[in-house]
C-alpha cells in the first residue's frame, strides 16, 4: 500500500491539481514551488530517477519548512512518519478526479497528533537520488511541528 501511495505521489509530483476541490484548501508557498520543480525520468519499467533542480539542491541538508496536510502511512492518532501534502486527505486525490498533489515524506523527531487541519513542519531537507519507485526522493528528517 505504501509503495503504491508513494509511486502515485511521485508519478504526478509537480502536476498542477485541477478543479473538484476547494481552492481555499490548496497550500501554495515558495517552498512548495521548490519541491514541485522536481521532475522524474523513467529509466526502465522498474526504475525512476528524480531530477533535482539547482533551486532544491541548494536547500539540501539544510532546515526547510513546509505547511501542509498529514497523509498517514500507518493507522494511529500519533504520527512519526507520514506524507505531507498540499491538499487534505478528504479531497479524494486517489480517485483520479483531482490528480495527485505534491507530497514529501516526513520523519518526525517526536510523534505529532493526527489532524485534518494544516500543520507547519520544519526539518532537514533530504534528497534521495536512488530509485524513486523504492524510496521517496524528498524527505524532511528530524522534523518538528512549529
Amino acid at each position: 500500500m505504501i509503495k503504491k501511495l508513494i509511486l502515485m505521489a511521485l508519478l504526478f509530483t509537480g502536476i498542477s491539481v485541477k478543479a473538484q476541490h476547494n481552492p481555499n484548501d490548496q497550500i501554495n508557498s515558495d517552498n512548495w514551488d521548490i519541491i514541485g520543480g522536481v521532475d522524474f525520468k523513467i529509466v526502465k519499467d522498474t526504475e525512476m530517477q528524480a531530477i533535482f533542480t539547482a533551486d532544491i539542491k541548494k536547500h539540501a541538508g539544510k532546515p526547510f519548512e513546509l505547511e501542509g496536510y498529514i497523509v498517514p502511512i500507518k493507522d494511529g492518532m500519533k504520527q512519526s512518519k507520514f506524507m505531507l501534502s498540499t491538499l487534505p486527505i478528504n479531497q479524494c486525490f486517489y480517485c483520479g478526479k483531482n490528480g495527485v498533489p505534491i507530497m514529501v515524506l516526513v520523519e518526525m523527531a517526536e510523534p505529532i497528533k493526527f489532524t485534518y487541519k494544516t500543520v507547519v513542519i520544519k526539518g532537514t531537507l533530504k534528497l534521495n537520488g536512488g530509485n524513486a519507485m523504492d524510496n521517496p526522493p524528498i524527505s524532511l528528517i528530524g522534523a518538528k511541528a512549529i
